[in-house]
């Protein structure tokens, strides 16, 4: 069994949670998790940049000179890519999908590698208490010191509360996300992540 920390919004630890290993899959796969973050990043690329090839710029298909006996270099027609004004070599086509299929049971075990990482690496926090009665900056930048985060941060939620992300918004490096949207990537790339206590519960029911 594993043990993450419980605080309180003034930086106190206020109590331990037990939390088993098998629920977020035992072990962290390196493998899948780098395989996630690659999808990722592939599946974001737009694949809308094109170039030029042979056959889409203008000039004539008439070989410029005969083969032998001029004392120049052998040419073919005017759109090669060895001269100027030529189409590109090996054009990039507009049409090309980088996207990469990753099916849900390997993104949820993604997932849970992603957050055992994070409890394995003590940097995974759960706050109890959080709320905001009205959108303040100050407030949400005030918990986070008091937590003593100063790096990019993950907050967690059970539920969508627009008080929160409104606070949240201008912090850098701050990214709010409800449990359900979690993903592995995001888990992965920020150096902290902080959970409430009610999204603690939805994550180790969902991973259960």
């Amino acid at each position: 069994m594993l043990e993450v920390p419980i605080y309180n919004t003034a930086g106190e630890k206020i109590d331990t949670l037990k939390v088993d290993e098998n629920v977020f899959g035992g072990t962290v796969n390196v493998s899948l998790l780098k395989q996630a973050i690659v999808a990722y990043h592939a599946n974001r690329r737009q694949g809308t940049v094109a170039t030029k090839g042979r056959a889409d710029v203008d000039g004539s298909t008439r070989k410029l000179f005969r083969q032998k006996g001029t004392g120049n270099a052998r040419r073919g027609n005017i759109r090669t890519n060895v001269l100027r004004g030529g189409g590109v070599a090996f054009a990039k086509d507009p049409k090309r999908s980088f996207r990469k299929a990753l099916p849900r049971k390997m993104r949820k075990a993604a997932l849970g590698s992603a957050i055992l990482a994070k409890i394995l690496g003590e940097d995974l926090l759960v706050v109890d208490g959080l709320k905001i009665e009205s959108p303040k900056t100050s407030d949400m930048a005030g918990v986070m010191k008091n937590l003593n985060i100063n790096r990019s941060c993950l907050l967690t939620l059970a539920d969508r509360d627009s008080n929160i992300y409104l606070s949240s918004r201008n912090i850098p490096d701050l990214t709010v996300r409800i449990a359900s949207e979690l993903n592995a990537f995001e888990v992965a790339t920020r150096q902290k992540m902080l959970v409430t206590a009610d999204a603690m519960k939805a994550l180790v029911g969902e991973e259960a």
